[in-house]
């Protein structure tokens, strides 16, 4: 981790000895009593923290001076047919370090129907993972997690997606390469949709054009769901002048 991040209330207080975070200071920055280390408030500003003492026990007490508001999330959003457990934890740490604004993790007619079942997002180790990728990007806001049970729902539901450029990405019916429309758009806030294991189904890729999504591809190689997060959030940033 390159911050260290804590909620609202645990920056007032001293972290014990067997936090991550308190192993990290110690055995990986090799801090001491006197030395500061980077920090931040989740959501907030980011900082200096200044290490006033370290008890007997290992406790580990420090006071907080904030420096900035932290680092901005990216306004794209990204739309994801539920992949594996194993994949989505690294998708969610790699887009967080990236900074994407929200992840919407939705079924889809392909999807596996006990990847919707696991307890990766009731139990709080998606949200970890997100928190991890924003950590190792040295920022303090994390994305956004929703969870919709299928595209029909995700898409009648949506109110807020007039004003943003719409891409879903396939690589059997798409009608350009995401660099050209991304050029052509010009555009300042982005939706991505990237299917499950298997793709879109023809109904899917039919509903997708309706809502206004323009098929994508990203050459002829089919890639896995967490690869194709990565590589598309990446391509599309870098033309909203964010990778600058």
């Amino acid at each position: 981790m390159n911050i260290c991040l804590f909620n609202s209330e645990e920056i007032k207080n001293s972290l014990k000895k067997n936090d991550e975070r308190a192993k990290h200071i110690i055995k990986v920055l090799h801090k001491k009593e006197g030395d500061t280390f980077d920090a931040g408030i989740i959501g907030g500003a980011a900082g200096i923290a200044t290490i006033t003492k370290i008890s007997e026990d290992g406790e580990i007490s420090f006071s907080f001076e904030p420096k900035s508001a932290g680092k901005k999330l990216y306004p794209l959003t990204l739309i994801i047919g539920f992949p594996r457990p194993i994949q989505l934890r690294r998708l969610l740490r790699d887009v967080a370090g990236l900074g994407v604004q929200k992840v919407i993790l939705c079924g889809t007619d392909l999807t596996e129907k006990s990847y919707l079942e696991s307890n990766v997002v009731s139990d709080g180790s998606a949200y970890q993972m997100l928190l991890d990728g924003t950590a190792q990007a040295a920022s303090t806001h994390v994305p956004v997690l929703e969870v919709a049970k299928s595209l029909d729902e995700l898409i009648s539901n949506s109110t807020e997606w007039e004003l943003s450029s719409k891409i879903a990405l396939d690589n059997r019916r798409a009608s350009g390469s995401l660099h050209d429309f991304l050029m052509h758009e010009g555009a300042h806030s982005v939706i991505a949709a990237i299917g499950s294991e298997r793709g879109w189904t023809e109904r899917e890729r039919d509903l997708l054009e309706k809502a206004g999504f323009s098929l994508c591809s990203m050459g002829t190689r089919v890639l896995r769901t967490e690869t194709a997060a990565t590589v598309a959030s990446s391509i599309i940033l870098d033309a909203m002048g964010f990778l600058n």
